[in-house]
């Protein structure tokens, strides 16, 4: 498995990864065809992720296949340079075989290298294998937004965390 920066000739594998992910994945803010991204506008998405210092994605590959990204968007703004905020999907074949903690680990050295000292993103509260793995790569819990989600007429919790580098 290779883990790796995106390109823009991956827009296309990119589109139906996370259309795969989305579409098995109950956490996932997006459901199953709810978004309709075409190549062309991925691209050109990733092109503009590749323009701004602050924000990459990772993606996972075996054989020539995308089986996982992780997405850290950054901010311009002078006074949120230092974070990032993460995404991250993986198609369910590939899951708890170490491929979020592989592309957690190629994160961490991207973000030393451009000045990223803290990592946050959300959760949802019952996805404990979610949970497990941030707080195994040493993510912690800042707060929790109540009813943050509609997920199968229901109303759930998320977890806000972070880990500071």
């Amino acid at each position: 498995m290779i883990i790796r920066e995106i390109k823009t000739s991956d827009a296309e594998k990119f589109v139906y990864l996370t259309q795969q992910v989305e579409g098995i994945s109950e956490y996932m803010l997006w459901e199953a065809g709810e978004r309709n991204i075409q190549p062309e506008q991925q691209e050109k998405i990733i092109e503009s992720i590749e323009e701004n210092e602050t924000s990459t994605i990772f993606v996972a590959e075996t054989d020539n296949v995308l089986v996982g990204y992780l997405m850290a968007i950054g901010s311009n703004a002078r006074r949120r340079k230092h974070s990032a905020y993460i995404v991250i999907g993986i198609v369910e074949n590939y899951r708890g075989q170490g491929v979020g903690r592989k592309l957690f680990k190629e994160l961490e050295q991207w973000a030393s290298n451009h000045n990223i000292h803290r990592l946050e993103l959300t959760v949802v509260a019952r996805n404990e294998a979610g949970l497990a793995l941030y707080k195994k790569i040493g993510f912690e819990i800042e707060g929790t937004k109540k009813h943050s989600l509609f997920i199968e007429d229901e109303f759930v919790d998320e977890f806000y965390m972070a880990k500071l580098l």
